[in-house]
């Protein structure tokens, strides 16, 4: 018997928070790692761990000591939505749609809602091919209690499949088995770009005469201010740090989980965040093994947010699919080293732009596809830190000197080339040196190989761009509802339920008699009493379909 129905379901239960009791969990030969990733956001390696010691981290210095410390850790974006859309799916943002900030929404946060730009922007969402999933769907169909705690932001709407529990109460100590595995994620925005000017009348703890100004800014005293700022949010942030490792150890867990620790991208101060430099990209990434593995250790290995997905499959001993772009750098399926890690910028909120990026241990190639375009280009978001404004103001008055200026150049060269190691601000360009021209060319070859390989849709007008996503017309397709397969909704002893949608890819998430618990549906169910069973199904870039709901009843034998 196959049903399909739908009923009338109040969205309040839909949106409540989500749980785990996934029946009869596959089993592995060894015990399942706990996994942690405490995650923070705009903030480059400005930690004495890794070579800066102007904010005082006693957590993280810590976690440094007890783990290991990788130093050549990329995004793929200097922006957060992009970079969050590769981490959770394993592709990349060009190849999904999902390269342009934002694509959902636009908010009145950015620029006023009748601003002519963001008005002309569409809104939409990414769509990986049918197969792509979140990576987390994969630990909790072998028994994994996901939580994110709680940022999402990855340009599609999040599929209730993907998290246990998503939302500021998330936490492992929340699953009902505490037998279960978990990988819990814990992220802080005390770092980001707007905590520049939101914790503006905090007291300092970092004396702004401390800091180092970096050679494209002025010396100026609101410069250091906000310099200044970041170094004491990153000092809040360590306090953050310290309460996750805390309550590990009160727990009982610490030396029970493997805890990453990184940033979603560089630096939120102007020229950093959004950019292909490296101050937009490098992050740190430091892993605490229990078994204590490496601790104290440096590893300078390349690695690139896209290798996140694999290597957490590969740490948990599951197979991984042909489609994730990346490669695992931990695991049973660790990859041989990589050669090049690739970055993208394209549209931040009205700013047009699309540059390309690639980089081995050390020099970095970028590819302007809008040299026509300026480098400060409009961006309200970014204008109210005041150390931009600053940076307006002596651009205007003609007063910024050598590279200070380079930055405001109306124009871009069609490529940029820079020796990372004697040039680590990226401030000289060496396109045109025929002394470079070897990684010139080696370089360019592996961009344009990249570009191939990936099926880039960065150049794509995003009119055109929304009709590809959602054909033909660019209207958002809706999943198709979940059908029941079974023998009979009347039955003795057990009936066996297959659940099913005809939209290629979906993934199904079910709930027996109340939806606020939802599990994630990956293989036939086993009912053994009277039940409703309500299911859903979701494609990532899709509508979700309709709640459907069986009644089944457990009859007793004459």
């Amino acid at each position: 018997m196959i049903v399909s129905r739908s009923t009338c379901v109040p969205l309040f239960l839909v949106l409540l928070s989500i749980s785990c009791a996934q029946d009869a969990p596959q089993t592995s030969p060894d015990p399942l790692p706990n996994i942690v990733w405490i995650t923070v956001e705009d903030m480059s390696p400005r930690l004495a761990a890794f070579g800066d010691s102007t904010a005082s981290t006693p957590h993280i210095d810590r976690l440094a000591a007890e783990g290991v410390r990788y130093t050549n850790v990329y995004s793929i974006s200097g922006v957060c939505a992009p970079s969050r859309s590769a981490i959770i799916t394993g592709m990349y943002p060009t190849t999904i749609g999902a390269q342009h900030m934002r694509t959902m929404r636009r908010t009145s946060a950015i620029a006023e809602i009748t601003d002519p730009e963001l008005l002309a922007i569409p809104t939409y969402e990414a769509v990986p091919p049918p197969e792509v999933k979140c990576f987390t769907e994969y630990l909790r169909a072998e028994g994994y209690y996901c939580t994110n705690n709680q940022k999402t932001d990855y340009q599609f709407t999040p599929p209730i499949t993907a998290w246990d529990e998503s939302s500021n109460q998330a936490h492992w100590r929340n699953r009902t088995n505490t037998d279960a595995p978990f990988f819990a994620v814990f992220n802080t925005n005390i770092t980001h770009e707007s905590q520049v000017w939101s914790r503006a009348d905090e007291p300092m703890r970092v004396d702004p005469s401390t800091v180092e100004v970096p050679p494209y800014y002025p010396d100026h005293p609101v410069v250091r201010r906000d310099i200044g700022r970041h170094y004491s949010n990153i000092e809040l942030m360590d306090e953050f740090v310290g309460t996750i490792l805390d309550e590990l150890e009160e727990d009982g867990l610490l030396d029970n989980t493997i805890v990453f620790f990184f940033s979603d991208h560089g630096d939120g101060l102007p020229r950093m965040k959004r950019w292909t430099y490296d101050s937009g990209l490098h992050v740190p990434l430091i892993i605490r093994w229990p078994d204590g593995s490496g601790a104290g250790t440096v590893n300078d290995e390349l690695v690139s947010f896209i290798d996140f997905a694999p290597t957490m499959l590969s740490l948990t001993g599951l197979p991984i699919p042909d489609y994730l772009q990346g490669q695992p750098f931990l695991g049973d399926q660790k990859a041989s080293e990589r050669t090049y890690v690739y970055a993208a910028k394209d549209r931040m909120d009205p700013a047009r732009d699309n540059a390309r990026a690639v980089r081995d241990k050390r020099f970095k190639y970028i590819r302007n596809y809008m040299p026509e375009r300026p480098y400060v280009d409009y961006l309200p978001y970014r204008d109210r830190m005041e150390l931009m404004q600053v940076l307006h103001s002596m651009h205007e008055a003609g007063t910024l000197e050598g590279p200070q200026r380079l930055w405001f150049s109306s124009t871009k060269p069609d490529e940029e080339l820079y020796d990372t190691h004697e040039d680590p601000h990226e401030i000289n360009n060496l396109a045109d040196d025929p002394n470079y021209k070897d990684k010139l060319d080696e370089l360019r070859a592996a961009h344009e190989a990249w570009k191939n390989e990936t099926k880039d849709w960065g150049l794509i007008p995003e009119t055109e761009l929304k009709k590809r996503l959602w054909p033909p017309e660019g209207i958002q397709p809706v999943t198709a509802d979940v059908q029941f397969t079974l023998p009979d909704s009347l039955f003795q002893g057990q009936v066996e339920v297959t659940l099913s949608s005809d939209t290629e890819g979906a993934s199904i998430a079910y709930a027996l008699d109340s939806m606020a618990v939802w599990q994630l549906y990956s293989r036939p169910l086993t009912i053994t009493s009277t039940s409703t069973l309500y299911a859903q199904a979701i494609r990532i870039g899709y509508k979700h379909s309709s709640v459907s709901s069986i009644q089944l009843e457990r009859v007793e034998s004459e």
